[in-house]
């Protein structure tokens, strides 16, 4: 694809008013890109600005891929109305693998991210991709699970903002490690940052872009069942981990399981043959064992500060108190993204 054909297409995506169904609506109108774009109104400030992410995409090494290229993921092709282009930060041989997406609320418990890392690592070895929303919680869980394999083409991040927006903030070092051994995709603008209504979005491209999707704790309410429910409509294969019925972190896996939208995911022997089954921790950890709360919300993922003051329901700077506390007791350790348990 040349750069007059790609500046063309983003011409026309980027006219306000034009998605992704009235940009092939005016393609189909006039009888291609080139007549498309000279067809719709623009802006010297849109053609500027068109220009402008062409080039910082260029200095980011980022890469455009349209969906009538082979490089283009052949399950989100056939999504209705998929994004026309995606643009990509990293390996972009990482899109035509065979991909599976694993989604949950940002609020998981240390046994939900272990038991969901420990199935993308799984997965990951078995040369099938990981693809998810780099949130906190159950999404890094996801994308460092897998990462855990060797190799390259492990794991895909799909954002809510450009491939350039890093969000959350704390997940940083996890989005370098991406690109690194993987991809970072996004159908918005580079430079663009994230909005409420985007991250519904984001999660439409997770669900097609996956063959199957696995869903890990989350509420009824929670981002990743809008996920579930855009996988039902694209006819993907539903799994759902059990948890503790009296966590509300429950009520979205179980409801799938209980209703028969999904399947019951008990361990990695119900995707590969002669695996050693594995089960979810299902006590509830909010009643058992909890002498310390701080200490019951964390695992293997690191878990930041924010995070943890929404989990236990404490300012950040009790947090701190308490961390700095059980830090010297040995019994956390500080690392990149945020707290693990030792």
């Amino acid at each position: 694809m040349t750069d007059n054909d790609l500046f063309k297409r983003l011409l026309i995506l980027r006219t306000p008013g034009v998605g992704p169904v009235r940009y092939r609506e005016l393609i189909k109108q006039f009888g291609g890109v080139d007549a498309a774009a000279d067809a719709v109104e623009q802006s010297d400030s849109i053609r500027d600005a068109v220009l402008r992410e062409i080039e910082n995409a260029k200095k980011l090494n980022v890469y455009y891929i349209c969906d009538d290229m082979p490089e283009y993921p052949i399950q989100l092709r056939k999504l209705k109305n998929h994004p026309p282009v995606l643009s990509v930060r990293g390996n972009i041989t990482t899109l035509s693998r065979p991909t599976v997406g694993i989604v949950g609320t940002r609020h998981a418990t240390a046994a939900g991210m272990g038991f969901v890392a420990e199935l993308a690592q799984k997965f990951a070895e078995h040369n099938i991709v990981v693809a998810s929303g780099m949130a906190m919680g159950t999404d890094t869980a996801a994308h460092r699970g897998a990462l855990r394999a060797n190799g390259e083409n492990q794991t895909i991040a799909i954002l809510a903002g450009g491939v350039d927006s890093i969000w959350p903030l704390e997940n940083e070092s996890l989005y370098w490690e991406i690109i690194a051994r993987g991809a970072v995709i996004s159908e918005m603008p580079v430079g663009f940052a994230p909005m409420a209504q985007n991250f519904v979005q984001r999660n439409r491209l997770i669900a097609g872009i996956s063959e199957k999707l696995i869903l890990g704790e989350a509420d009824l309410k929670s981002g990743s069942m809008t996920t579930v429910r855009f996988a039902i409509q694209a006819n993907r294969e539903i799994w759902a981990i059990p948890s503790h019925p009296s966590d509300s972190r429950a009520a979205g896996p179980n409801s799938l399981i209980k209703s028969g939208a999904a399947r019951l995911c008990s361990g990695q022997s119900d995707f590969f043959k002669n695996e050693k089954k594995t089960f979810i921790n299902v006590k509830n950890e909010k009643n058992f064992d909890s002498e310390n709360p701080i200490l019951d919300a964390l695992g293997m993922i690191p878990v930041s500060e924010s995070v943890l003051s929404e989990i236990v329901k404490k300012t950040i700077s009790e947090i701190k108190s308490e961390l700095v506390v059980l830090e010297l007791q040995g019994l956390v350790r500080k690392v990149d993204g945020g707290y693990v348990r030792v």
